[in-house]
């Protein structure tokens, strides 16, 4: 599967995102998708995942800020972010892995799409 992730951008502090994740190849519903993170000068970070079934799991330095869903239609895996924070800041990444189980560890995933820069200021 190749993945692309979009919906970057700029924003002030408080604002909102939504990144998608799109696939060509095959369907997203036999993946587990990941989001994650690289700040500058940093290692690439867990964010939240959806599970082929559905199920869903947030990092807790997001958690009541991000949601993730899944788009069957189009394909497509949504990361909605509000509240944004200058923390927040970093190419935001999407992968995938053909196992139906939650993961946090980048390790795991074994398809990787270009990243997408958020950047957030105060």
């Amino acid at each position: 599967v190749q993945l692309q992730a979009s919906g970057g951008g700029s924003v002030q502090a408080g604002g909102s995102l939504r990144l998608s994740c799109a696939a060509s190849g095959r369907t997203l519903s036999s993946y587990t998708i990941g989001w994650f993170r690289q700040a500058p000068g940093q290692e690439r970070d867990f964010v939240a995942a959806i599970s082929g079934s559905g199920a869903t799991y947030i990092a807790d330095s997001v958690k009541g800020r991000v949601t993730i869903s899944r788009d069957d239609a189009k394909n497509t895996v949504l990361l909605q972010m509000n509240t944004l924070k200058p923390e927040d800041t970093a190419v935001y990444y999407c992968a995938a892995r053909e196992r139906d189980a939650l993961r946090t560890s980048r390790n795991e995933y074994d398809n990787w799409g270009r990243g997408t820069l958020v950047t957030v200021s105060s």
